[in-house]
């Protein structure tokens, strides 16, 4: 949902519920500041129907009452609308706040920081530290990447985006149109799920491969949403996590930490080189090639064709 539009909603739904009467259409264009620039009056009452259809979706009762000459108008009652007490024990209150106190950026920082003041409100008490309640941990959520935001709207709002995607294996990037369902951190990496619409296909991307700006597009999903969307099995896949396998690799002295923490036997070569035996599975000639001249494949042999093909196509580009 574009701010503009969820600042309208916000407006109407305040003018609907600060009422002790009935509002006429007229009254509510005239107290929305967004109406008044609607244009004509057949503009601003699709807006509106819009608007009413959002808000009652959103869970608002919107009461239509006709008067005595027959105007029409609306209110939403306070008495209809009001939420039941929330109750928190000291655990639920303190896993809240420390979720609130999670997000290091600016633009999410002033959110979580309103949050944990209505938290406060509603029965974290002031003495309970979010981080003592969980041990010494102060968790932080990195998010570098100038596309994290763009996408984590568009996932909210079910909104198609546009944006250029670098493979691992490609020297270029190239543009991609995907249906974006979901965004989660893995080892210190974000990753998006979504349908890939030319592919046709379920697809994971690397934030950190995305090139230029996410652009929405204001067309609808047209792909099913699944209930269960596995971002982390996926990219583990592509890791090596999911191996009934081992390959065989000879890695540069001091290079490659992340393929050393994963190696289950280490060979000292000699001549700045060691061997090391590392799981294998899905995905891994594509991680492989991310270390370029420090890595040579011994064995299996696909692995080493499949990781020569990727590295010839780098070339290519």
């Amino acid at each position: 949902m574009a701010i503009a539009k969820a600042e309208r909603l916000m407006n109407l739904a305040l003018c609907l519920l600060g009422t002790r009467r009935p509002l006429s259409k007229r009254e509510l264009r005239e107290s929305v500041e967004a109406y008044l620039e609607a244009g004509s009056d057949d503009s601003f009452n699709r807006m509106f129907e819009r608007d009413k259809d959002d808000l009652r979706e959103l869970g608002l009762v919107i009461e239509t009452v006709e008067s005595l000459d027959g105007e029409i108008g609306y209110l939403a009652r306070r008495d209809s609308n009001r939420l039941p007490a929330i109750t928190l024990d000291a655990e639920e209150a303190a896993a809240l706040g420390l979720a609130a106190k999670v997000w290091q950026q600016a633009r999410l920082a002033g959110a979580a920081s309103g949050a944990l003041q209505k938290l406060r409100a509603a029965g974290l008490p002031e003495d309970v530290d979010p981080y003592e309640a969980h041990g010494a941990l102060e968790p932080r959520i990195p998010v570098h990447e100038a596309a994290f935001e763009p996408l984590m709207l568009a996932c909210r709002d079910r909104r198609p985006v546009v944006f250029d995607y670098r493979k691992a294996n490609a020297a270029q990037p190239e543009p991609r149109l995907v249906e974006p369902w979901a965004l989660e951190c893995w080892r210190g990496h974000w990753y998006l799920a979504g349908f890939d619409r030319d592919r046709g296909a379920e697809r994971v991307f690397r934030l950190s491969r995305i090139t230029g700006k996410v652009r929405s597009r204001g067309a609808r999903f047209t792909a099913p949403v699944p209930d269960v969307v596995t971002v982390r099995e996926t990219v583990a896949s592509w890791a090596g996590e999911t191996a009934d396998r081992s390959a065989l690799i000879r890695l540069r002295t001091g290079a490659g930490y992340p393929l050393r923490a994963k190696a289950t036997g280490v060979r000292e070569l000699g001549d700045g080189w060691d061997e090391l035996e590392i799981p294998y599975g899905h995905g891994l000639d594509a991680w492989l090639v991310e270390f370029g001249p420090d890595v040579v494949v011994l064995e299996p042999a696909e692995l080493r064709a499949d990781v020569v093909d990727r590295l010839r196509a780098v070339a290519k580009g």
